[in-house]
């Protein structure tokens, strides 16, 4: 396929995503409620996600706090304590041993894994579930063990990494519009 015929298939592929991300509306709308409530009642919000996804979550979180006065924080942002839970513990831990010592009940947890699977984000949503905090997902692909974990989870149903994220990042925008 020359870049051409690509550009134009990827482009296709992205406007069905984004077809699939409607059939979602609902879910978004709540998912807009869920992060307003959290505003209203001073409750915090945090994102996380491994390499583009951790990048989804900085990226959002610099919009909510800039511009929807949120209290939001990226668990993505701590290099040097990312790298010391790895290096003590294990990689799986990075986000939920972050939760343990700054969620509180009512707070909101949002993990972003582009194929759902990511055993750290799941760790860290069972362990925010568990503890009172209301979970949200973002995932692509079949949605894996996340859709089953989080309270809310917006599936992006494509086998395309690519995909999940670039909906993912829309997800995000939108819903930082309906906060206006």
């Amino acid at each position: 396929m020359d870049k051409k015929g690509f550009i134009k298939k990827y482009l296709d592929e992205s406007i069905h995503c984004v077809e699939l991300l409607k059939e979602q509306s609902e879910k978004i709308e709540k998912i807009s409620n869920i992060l307003q409530n959290a505003k209203n009642n001073g409750k915090k919000i945090f994102l996380f996600g491994n390499g583009g996804s951790g990048s989804t979550a900085s990226h959002l979180v610099c919009d909510f706090a800039k511009f929807k006065k949120l209290k939001v924080f990226a668990l993505t942002d701590n290099v040097p304590l990312i790298t010391a839970w790895s290096n003590d513990e294990n990689y799986d831990v990075v986000f939920k041993e972050q939760l343990r010592n700054l969620a509180e009940k009512d707070d909101v947890v949002i993990g972003i894994s582009g194929s759902g699977k990511s055993k750290n984000i799941i760790e860290a949503v069972k362990f925010a579930k568990e503890n009172g905090c209301i979970t949200i997902g973002f995932a692509g692909f079949d949605g894996g063990t996340l859709k089953n974990v989080a309270d809310e989870c917006i599936v992006v149903k494509i086998n395309n990494m690519q995909h999940s994220e670039d909906m993912h990042l829309i997800v995000g925008h939108l819903t930082a519009l309906l906060l206006e």
